[in-house]
């Protein structure tokens, strides 16, 4: 295993653990991973199927609580901070979210503006730009009358997105947002989210599955293994033949990608 810790990003960090524990019941997840985040970047988690990726993000929103040691959010201990504060910071799409039939795009987004509403909500004017705002960054304005249900994957992904986007978080938490998409889609959701990167300075991080998708569009990649962080550095150097055999038993070949520069792998054969 490699030192992950020497080649985490330097700069503001919004996101960090130390000694993170955590799990379900008695079934240790993530025994203990200390982690920074890079501002302003995007990051992809990469790594085999239960390994803890999903379990992260969600710790990290808040979702699933710790089991013991410390998230902070922006330096400050996030089980300390009120719930609407952290969702005026923080939003999270979660992996295959679901809204009540019939619910329209634009009643979807609208939810996102919760956190920044008082205790009898009224939709003011800056919300309203706020909810116009992310229809127009995600191209869904068009949709805006249309029920969710009845939209392409990738519209609806789009909408998901939207909401957290009204929100108007720092930072984007995306739980495999590409998963049941069909290229195309699949495209749709990473060009947007590194547009909102570069265009809004938000920070996205997301779990993705396909590695050439991951180091294509991010900037640093974290790899994890058995619960631990096994790499983390920049996009173009954390994948390597030696982290494709260690964390996904796979022999591949690795190229350059024309367009990026970056690696690309084309898998061949099983280490096991």
């Amino acid at each position: 295993m490699r030192d992950a810790e020497k080649n985490a990003p330097a700069g503001p960090t919004p996101l960090s653990t130390q000694h993170l524990r955590l799990g379900y019941g008695a079934s240790i997840i993530v025994p203990d991973m200390n982690l920074r985040v890079a501002g302003g970047k995007v990051t992809s988690i990469i790594g085999p199927n239960g390994c803890g990726k999903s379990t992260l993000l969600r710790a990290l929103a808040r979702l699933l609580p710790m089991q013991s040691g410390q998230i902070e959010l922006y330096g400050q201990a996030l089980h300390t901070l009120a719930s609407k504060d952290i969702a005026r910071r923080l939003a999270i799409l979660p992996q295959g979210p679901t809204a009540p039939e019939g619910l329209s795009v634009e009643e979807l987004v609208w939810f996102g503006r919760h956190p920044h509403q008082g205790r009898f909500p009224v939709r003011r004017q800056e919300d309203r730009t706020a909810v116009e705002w992310a229809l127009d960054q995600t191209g869904m304005r068009i949709f805006a009358g249309r029920p969710l249900d009845s939209l392409s994957g990738g519209q609806r992904q789009r909408a998901w997105i939207a909401m957290s986007l009204a929100q108007q978080t720092d930072i984007l938490l995306l739980d495999e947002p590409t998963t049941y998409l069909d290229p195309s889609h699949q495209l749709e959701v990473l060009q947007l989210a590194g547009r909102l990167n570069k265009e809004q300075g938000k920070t996205v991080v997301m779990v993705l599955h396909d590695l050439n998708q991951a180091v294509r569009y991010s900037d640093e990649i974290i790899a994890m293994k058995g619960g631990e962080v096994y790499a983390q550095g920049e996009a173009g150097e954390v994948l390597t033949h030696e982290l494709l055999a260690d964390v996904f038993s796979l022999k591949g070949h690795i190229l350059q990608d024309p367009d990026t520069g970056k690696p690309h792998v084309i898998p061949y054969a099983l280490t096991r």
